[in-house]
């Protein structure tokens, strides 16, 4: 009985938050969420990445480990992506970035810090932060089919990692007023993003459910399988396992979509707000299980 009480106090908050998002873009479809864009760009992001690598606990070891975990991980999300998009006959450059860049910061992060405390937020961060720099570098250039690196050079994001790897690297101890600030960032960051999905789920459109569906389910059901055989594989174990057993359960991120609106024909970005969307409802099914695995086997 006890699991089931901490999968409803990981899970339950989550969603919860989510719903209130929903509830408010559908009494206000006119809802501006830009400020909470720009807000998480800009401010949001690097605090949570600089918050949970530096101020949890997190080592340097650990963090280059996950790291590179996640990034096999990614490798294989391209391999199971391309494989899909070719047998579906679609666009595989433009299409592919929902496939690779799963939802491991609006979704994953709060869930592991609920499952796993400040430890699981450090590790949930070391992944997210590949997510983030791959948004901005990988995500442009299949979106555009183009390199552009004043992007990169733009991202605050960017600048947070660097920041963050130099303190674990030098064993800086962070300011406590400097993280006590990011703290308060984070939180409220996390928050804001959590009810900007719920918003976000009222107005992205399905326009080709049958396609959506296979894309969806090849990314929250695979994502786990792959997940799982990279723990099995390293032999990896432990609350560390359970945040990439997690991370590489999440849906589609809705950044996937900011990025492909900006540099994607509109035919391409319906697919992708298609996916995010089917994923992401699917998720409200398949995440409960994956967290309840975690829990159960990965403590």
């Amino acid at each position: 009985m006890d699991i089931y009480i901490k999968l409803l106090e990981v899970i339950f908050p989550v969603f919860f938050v989510v719903g209130i998002g929903y509830y408010l873009g559908k009494k206000n479809p006119k809802i501006d969420t830009s400020f909470i864009t720009n807000f998480g760009a800009n401010i949001g992001s690097p605090a949570i990445v600089f918050y949970s690598v530096v101020t949890t606990g997190l080592s340097l070891e650990i963090f280059k480990s996950y790291f590179l975990y996640y990034l096999l991980a990614i490798i294989c999300f391209s391999v199971i992506g391309i494989i899909f998009l070719s047998f579906m006959k679609k666009d595989v450059l433009m299409e592919l970035p929902p496939f690779i860049l799963p939802n491991t910061g609006n979704m994953g992060l709060p869930i592991c810090l609920f499952a796993y405390g400040s430890q699981g937020l450090g590790v949930a961060g070391a992944i997210s932060s590949i997510i983030i720099l791959f948004h901005f570098t990988l995500g442009v250039f299949l979106a555009s089919k183009k390199f552009n690196f004043d992007i990169i050079i733009k991202s605050p994001s960017f600048y947070a990692i660097i920041i963050s790897i130099l303190f674990l690297y030098f064993d800086i101890e962070a300011p406590i007023f400097i993280v006590n600030t990011t703290m308060l960032l984070s939180y409220a960051t996390i928050f804001l993003i959590l009810m900007s999905l719920g918003i976000a789920l009222t107005r992205l459109k399905v326009f080709s459910f049958y396609t959506a569906l296979i894309s969806s389910t090849a990314r929250v059901l695979i994502g786990p399988i792959i997940g799982f055989l990279i723990i099995k594989s390293f032999n990896l174990y432990g609350y560390a396992a359970g945040v990439l057993l997690i991370q590489c359960s999440m849906p589609s991120a809705i950044l996937n979509y900011l990025v492909g609106s900006m540099y994607s024909p509109k035919k391409i970005v319906d697919n992708i707000a298609s996916m995010i969307v089917v994923s992401t409802v699917l998720s409200f099914v398949t995440i409960p299980i994956i967290v309840f695995i975690a829990l159960k086997y990965f403590i």
